[in-house]
């Protein structure tokens, strides 16, 4: 994509929870692994990926390609939040260059940083001092280049801190992948 392409959000699907929403994006764990044997994907949830109001889950988007790949970080909460930190680790597995993030929540509430660090392109949002995070669901997305051919994000993690009226929570876990095969099989 161009440097353009990727300073914002790509559109947002006309639903977003269709019916053909895999298991990890719903919360429900996976009977069976999706993908392709051997692929990075194997439908298990890490723990922590819940705490209290605030609910988490890490995938690779399905638009990514052979050249470039979009990881997405949603959050669920159930409580205003009045402070939050997330951290994005894009493992360095060739060629992982920052490509651009976006978030769903208002662009002028945080402060993103983008950085290298011991072997990971780490992206770092932290809500500014006096703005909160409504309550709903929310999208935090780092863009990256890397080397051609299908990635594989089992080292790929993502931690947020957060504090609400119920206290300090904190959540963490790992990406599913597809691959082009998976992606288009419709199995479950």
């Amino acid at each position: 994509p161009s440097p353009d392409a990727t300073s914002r959000p790509p559109a947002p699907p006309a639903d977003p929870a269709p019916s053909s929403t895999p298991a990890h994006r719903t919360g429900k764990p996976s009977a069976t692994p999706s993908g392709t044997p051997g692929a990075a994907s194997t439908g298990v949830r890490a723990p922590g990926v819940e705490d209290g109001p605030l609910w988490s889950d890490g995938s690779v988007d399905p638009h990514s390609n052979e050249f470039w790949a979009q990881s997405n970080l949603t959050f669920r909460t159930s409580e205003q939040l009045t402070s939050l930190t997330v951290e994005l680790r894009i493992a360095q597995t060739g060629g992982v260059t920052d490509a651009g993030a976006w978030r769903s929540l208002p662009e002028d509430d945080f402060t993103l940083t983008v950085a290298e660090r011991d072997g990971f392109l780490v992206y770092t949002w932290v809500l500014k001092a006096g703005r909160t995070v409504p309550t709903g669901e929310w999208v935090f997305a780092g863009q990256y280049n890397h080397e051609r051919g299908g990635r594989d994000a089992k080292d790929d993690r993502y931690t947020a801190a957060a504090t609400a009226k119920s206290g300090e929570l904190a959540v963490r876990g790992g990406f599913a992948t597809q691959d082009a095969g998976s992606a288009d099989e419709g199995g479950s």
